[in-house]
């Protein structure tokens, strides 16, 4: 019988401390509606679509930081299982390898064991979110220009965790009962990417095959 989703992604098993919508904030009702869309048992395609009369960034901001989240409790639960003894390249099977490259300590495309990338992913895209010049968190303040090309950055490399966690260790996710709910994620972020073309096709590639899903 397939675990439930508390036990599987149990408090020991995450990654890293979870980014939070502050309560009373209009961001964190927008999260309150896009989790009610979800677990009402809508038609994922209809989740994802922007809320009458609100803002396109908010929604895009709520959904980042959402998927951050859960992403890291999925990576979390398969971390034990990724070593650099396991997993000595991040990649996602034998066509497709991913290089670390950040502007600052990396400043070429560099080979690192999957465990090291997931932990410069994660540092980088959370210094991201809780930078305000980027993610505003007070009323009024603006979005910058940029914000949604920093968004597709970070949704397309968050992509390559749902790369490796299928290619590499879904038996172990398989073994504890949670491909359901790691198959409803990744449906959830394919949909809403595609809802609003954030992340360029053929970066898809890889996962082509769960890309047409019903």
């Amino acid at each position: 019988m397939a675990l439930c989703l508390g036990q599987v992604f149990s408090k020991d098993k995450t990654f890293r401390p979870k980014k939070r919508f502050e309560p009373g904030t209009q961001r964190f009702e927008l999260y309150k509606k896009a989790q009610a869309s979800l677990k009402s048992g809508l038609d994922l395609r209809k989740v994802v679509q922007l809320p009458e009369g609100e803002n396109l960034n908010d929604w895009i901001a709520v959904h980042v930081v959402d998927f951050f989240n859960r992403i890291n409790l999925i990576y979390g639960t398969v971390s034990e299982y990724c070593s650099e003894r396991t997993c000595p390249i991040m990649s996602g099977g034998l066509r497709y390898e991913y290089r670390w490259q950040d502007g600052k300590d990396y400043k070429r495309p560099t080979k690192l064991p999957a465990l090291k990338y997931m932990n410069l992913l994660m540092d980088w895209i959370e210094s991201l979110i809780n930078n305000e010049e980027i993610f505003p968190t007070r009323v009024g303040v603006p979005f910058p220009k940029n914000f949604q090309q920093v968004c597709k950055k970070i949704l397309s490399r968050l992509f390559r965790v749902f790369v490796h966690v299928y290619i590499h260790h879904f038996d172990s996710i398989c073994s504890m009962g949670a491909e359901a709910h790691i198959n409803t994620c990744y449906k959830h972020y394919y949909y809403f990417i595609s809802e609003f073309n954030l992340i360029d096709h053929s970066e898809l590639e890889p996962l082509e095959p769960l890309s047409h899903v019903s």
